[in-house]
């Protein structure tokens, strides 16, 4: 009787580590999508940026070739 009982109770400790495991799997995702959803933003506004400091450059090469 003690085998079964040792075998369920070790079985329901690795479920148990197994699920603390999965939220701390699932809480680093959340905080890696955040991180990544920022630095998307980011990377958009230096597009941004970049774009209108390169057309500003054109214009301003256009006026000065005249």
């Amino acid at each position: 009787m003690l085998w079964p009982m040792l075998a369920i109770a070790l079985g329901f400790l690795g479920l148990t580590v197994l699920a603390v495991l999965a939220l701390r799997v699932f809480a680093e995702v959340r905080r890696l999508s955040g991180q990544v959803a920022l630095a998307s933003r980011r990377i958009a506004e230096a597009s941004g940026d970049l774009e209108q400091a390169a057309s500003d450059l054109a214009r301003a090469g256009r006026t000065a070739g005249r």
